[in-house]
């Protein structure tokens, strides 16, 4: 069982003195991942509702502060050497993936061979309302996308002709290091996130915790992977949780090797007390 850093973006992780601070003790104390979020924007006074809060809203409110997702990664590669460096989630569909190719292949390239690229489709349609993207194409939006982003990776001259995107042949260099590409993890608890792992997914990352629920959406995923002709035993399945051993061990049971958590704290003394116990406490037993 692999754990990760989740939000580490955001908040008061967007000081660059605390990101270091985070990413470096993370590092150190066993820490396999790192993952940041992403809105662009957030429209003020939003009716769409959060999908993972009784209240609706976005913790911290609208004026909390979410950097972009890939630049603290980058910063992140900087000053660390072995820890994955994930999105979770970049939202694809409100990006054009030309870019999205470059900039995620830049940072596999700066940091070594450890992105992860976790995606999703997005929620908060006031935000894609301000992007000028229509919302309700989301979804044929990021299949088009991931498809793109497959063949920029892989082909030297890459062409995809789709609704929405439609470009080539061009050429986008850098490649990733990783072979194959930097791995796309499809985020989302929906049955709509699940099939597209299933069909499109490196991995696949529902952000809950409750193992009935992750039953479900596995089946789901699997038996689409299995109708898209795919193995799903080779999609990495992740989840949101806690970093209790027992936890762990029953989410482990049903497959899941990677448990994304929240910080232990939001400041350097409480970061390295809280990192340094979860290391006795949990990494050295799993």
């Amino acid at each position: 069982m692999k754990l990760g850093l989740m939000f580490v973006n955001s908040g008061p992780f967007s000081d660059p003195a605390l990101l270091a601070h985070l990413s470096t003790t993370a590092e150190r104390c066993g820490v396999e991942s790192l993952w940041t979020v992403e809105h662009v924007v957030i429209p003020q006074d939003y009716k769409s509702p959060y999908p993972y809060s009784s209240t609706g809203k976005i913790p911290g409110g609208e004026d909390v502060a979410i950097p972009d997702p890939l630049l603290p990664l980058a910063f992140a590669a900087a000053v660390t050497k072995k820890i994955k460096l994930a999105t979770g989630v970049l939202i694809l569909p409100q990006r054009h993936p030309l870019y999205v190719a470059k900039e995620v292949a830049t940072l596999d390239v700066l940091s070594g061979g450890r992105a992860i690229l976790g995606i999703g489709s997005g929620w908060l349609e006031e935000e894609f309302t301000s992007l000028g993207i229509d919302f309700h194409t989301r979804g044929a939006r990021t299949d088009e996308a991931i498809k793109s982003l497959r063949a920029l990776w892989s082909d030297d001259a890459a062409s995809f002709h789709g609704k929405h995107f439609n470009f080539g042949p061009v050429k986008c260099y850098p490649k990733p290091v990783q072979k194959g590409g930097v791995p796309i993890h499809v985020g989302g608890h929906s049955p709509a996130a699940a099939k597209r792992a299933g069909r499109y997914g490196d991995g696949f990352f529902p952000a809950l915790a409750e193992i009935p629920k992750l039953k479900e959406l596995f089946a789901l995923m699997k038996s689409e992977a299995e109708k898209a002709g795919r193995d799903p035993k080779k999609i990495e399945l992740s989840c949101m949780g806690r970093s209790r051993v027992d936890d762990l061990k029953a989410l482990a049971e049903i497959g899941v090797s990677r448990v994304v958590i929240a910080p232990p704290a939001f400041d350097a003394e409480g970061l390295t007390r809280g990192l340094e116990k979860l290391h006795d406490d949990v990494i050295a037993k799993i």
